[in-house]
Parts: structure tokens; C-alpha cells; sequence
């Protein structure tokens, strides 16, 4: 057995740093362009909004829509909504026009949902030992987006005599050219037939039900990303009502995503050295330590501390768990519906998580978040230290 990723893994890498450098140029630009076009400022994030909507609604049907044509063309289709956000973008921007802008959001979720699927179709066919180290090598490409896609925003923000953001949104028509190339170049892959019973239903195979090992996998990359999300943007909330100065904000949230995506170069050599139980446990660790930080300081060097924190617990708990449920599925079509699952999980709890910072921050307050946080995550961490056991 060789312990060398094959080329496509690096093709995979490449792709998703570009769905990644999508996700943040909308982060980065979607409230700013919203509050400009929308007809109430309370509608400013309905576009962003509407990203997740139909990120979370399309996830499960592109799982099964891979199963049936193939990961190769499922990612070339994919590349048709990132084309029309960017032809509707740069149409809304300059015509002035909200619901044209929501409509944007919604082909890039779709298109996000999509090109999600590249950290396990990079597993496909390979062997166990190496399948976290493929999931961590694709999720490091946020490194990637983490440094172009706030450069290209700012370059292209107002160039040209162009209104605001307008060519950051014609940039997606480039960047969908760049995936479809890539998903050209990647190797042809088998159409898994799903296996039908007597009477031409699906039958439910043993390695398709949800047993302990996939609910865990789930349960742990899902809360992750949902308490990722939430104690992120109301940090940043936060730390404004702290008046803190627009500029420690930005550094604190650099360093949060910074620590998000850079261990990921390394995290499935860890994963292969202390296991992936291990791996996941220390990651919720993280996530309750980052929850017991705020609740003791909320200084600036401190946020910048638990932000950092959390942006590891993080990447432990998602590499973690998108090892562990490709461990556990082979490379079928029952699998790809099995990870279609997952992702919808993660897409609801990350879409509460972007959601509720504001309700739960004048509510229960900013240590109560915490609080609810940190029990959340002792909860499914007792839960994985006694249901699962490593794979030898």
C-alpha cells in the first residue's frame, strides 16, 4: 500500500479553495451590498440568508444526483449556478435591484452545496488509512481562500468605474470557468448502481443504515460547525458592543479562520497518529474551552485567545468527523446519500448557527450563549468518550 495521495486529491484541493473563495468574497461582501439594495435595512442579510436556504435545501438532492450520473458530472454541472450568481449579481449591483441580488445568494448556495462534496469525493477508492488525510488536505484549502478571496474583493470592489461589488460578482463567472476545468481533469468515475429488492425498491444495506459510528459522525461534525458559527458572529457582536475599534475586530476574526483551515495541512497526519476518537474529543475540548474563555474574559487579547480556540475545536471536529463517516461508508452510491445526510446536518445547525447570534445575545446574553454552548458540547463529548470505539 502507498502512503502517496493520488493527483486528484490535489484536484480536489484546488477546487475547493475555489468554492471556498466564493463562500468568503459573499461573506465578506453579501450584508454590505444587501443594507445598499434592499428596501429596509432589516432586510440587508435576506440574501445571505437565502445562500444557506438553498445550501441546505439542495445538499441532499446533489448527494443523490451524484449517485446516479457520477461525482465527475455532478461537479461539472456544478459549475452552471456559480455562472448565473455571477451574471445575477453583476445584473443586480447594477440595475440596483434586491430581489435580483437574494436570487445571486441562492444560485451560490446551490452551487456551494455542490462543490461541498469535494473533501469526500477525494476518499473515493481510497484506502482507510489515508482517508483523513485526503479530508484534511481538501479542507485546507481554506488556507487559499482565506488570502485570495478578501484580496480579489478589494481589488475588484471598485475598479473600473464599475458600481460597488459589481465585478466581484462577475468574478464568479472566471472562478466557475477554473471548477469546470478542473472537474475536466478529473479522472472518469463508475456510476455505483443502488441495489434494488423484488419490488424494484432500494433496499436498505446494512452500510447504509444510520448506525452509532454515523449518528456520532454527524452529531459531532454538525455541532461543530453549528457552535462555530454562532459563537463567531456574535463574538464579533460582541466585541462592537465593547466598543472595540472595526479594525481588532477584523484581526480577531482573521485569526479565528486562520485557525480554521491552516492545521487542516496536518490534522490527518494526527488523526493517523492518535486516532480518530482521540481526534474528536480533543476538538470538543476545544470548543468547551473556547465557551469557559468568554465566559471568564471578554478583553480583547482574550477573544482574540478563545477565537483562535474555537477555530481549532473546529477543525478537529469536522475533519474528525467527515473521517470517521468515510471510514465507516464505502465508496457506493448508498454512501454518497449517506454524506448527502451528514451534510444537510451540518448545513441546518451551521444555518441556526448564523441565524440566532442576535436573538440569543439580547436574550440570554453573551455568557449564557456560552453556557449553552459549552453543554451542549460536554453532552455529545461524554457521548462519543463512552459509544465509539477507534477503528484498529
Amino acid at each position: 500500500m502507498t502512503n502517496t495521495l493520488p493527483r486528484r486529491t490535489y484536484l480536489y484541493f484546488t477546487a475547493q479553495s475555489i468554492n471556498l473563495t466564493t463562500a468568503v468574497m459573499s461573506v465578506t461582501m453579501a450584508a454590505i451590498v444587501g443594507s445598499a439594495l434592499a428596501p429596509d435595512i432589516r432586510f440587508s442579510t435576506v440574501p445571505y440568508g437565502f445562500q444557506f436556504l438553498l445550501l441546505m435545501l439542495a445538499t441532499y438532492p446533489v448527494s443523490r444526483l451524484m449517485s446516479r450520473i457520477g461525482r465527475k458530472k455532478a461537479f461539472m454541472l456544478g459549475a452552471i449556478p456559480l455562472v448565473i450568481s455571477g451574471l445575477s449579481g453583476f445584473w443586480a449591483v447594477e440595475h440596483q435591484h434586491f430581489p435580483m441580488l437574494v436570487f445571486s445568494h441562492a444560485a451560490l448556495g446551490v452551487y456551494i452545496a455542490v462543490a461541498n462534496f469535494n473533501r469526500f469525493a477525494a476518499t473515493d477508492n481510497l484506502h482507510q488509512t489515508l482517508k483523513p488525510k485526503a479530508i484534511s488536505l481538501v479542507v485546507a484549502g481554506g488556507v487559499i481562500a482565506a488570502i485570495v478571496g478578501p484580496t480579489l474583493t478589494e481589488v475588484l470592489r471598485d475598479l473600473g468605474g464599475y458600481p460597488l461589488f459589481s465585478l466581484c460578482y462577475a468574478s464568479f463567472i472566471g472562478l466557475a470557468a477554473l471548477s469546470l476545468l478542473i472537474a475536466v481533469c478529473l479522472p472518469d468515475d463508475p456510476v455505483m448502481p443502488v441495489t434494488l429488492s423484488g419490488n424494484g425498491a432500494p433496499t436498505n444495506e446494512p452500510r447504509n443504515s444510520i448506525t452509532p459510528r454515523i449518528m456520532i459522525a454527524m452529531a459531532v461534525a454538525a455541532l461543530g460547525y453549528g457552535v462555530m458559527n454562532l459563537l463567531m458572529i456574535q463574538a464579533s457582536m460582541h466585541m462592537k458592543h465593547m466598543h472595540q475599534d472595526f479594525s481588532d475586530v477584523r484581526v480577531a476574526i482573521q485569526w479565528h479562520v486562520i485557525a480554521m483551515f491552516a492545521p487542516s495541512f496536518f490534522t490527518g497526519v494526527i488523526i493517523q497518529k492518535i486516532g480518530i476518537k482521540t481526534t474528536i474529543c480533543a476538538g470538543l475540548i476545544m470548543l468547551i474551552g473556547c465557551s469557559a474563555i468568554n465566559m471568564g474574559s471578554s478583553s480583547h487579547e482574550f477573544m482574540i485567545f478563545s477565537l483562535i480556540v474555537l477555530g481549532l475545536g473546529w477543525n478537529l471536529t469536522y475533519v474528525g468527523g467527515g473521517a470517521l463517516l468515510a471510514n465507516v461508508q464505502q465508496s457506493n452510491s448508498g454512501a454518497m446519500q449517506m454524506q448527502g445526510k451528514n451534510d444537510l446536518a451540518i448545513a441546518i445547525l451551521a444555518t441556526i448557527g448564523a441565524f440566532t447570534p442576535s436573538l440569543l445575545l439580547s436574550t440570554v446574553g453573551w455568557a449564557g450563549t456560552n453556557a449553552i454552548c459549552m453543554a451542549l458540547c460536554i453532552a455529545l463529548l461524554l457521548l462519543t468518550a463512552v459509544r465509539l470505539k477507534d477503528s484498529p
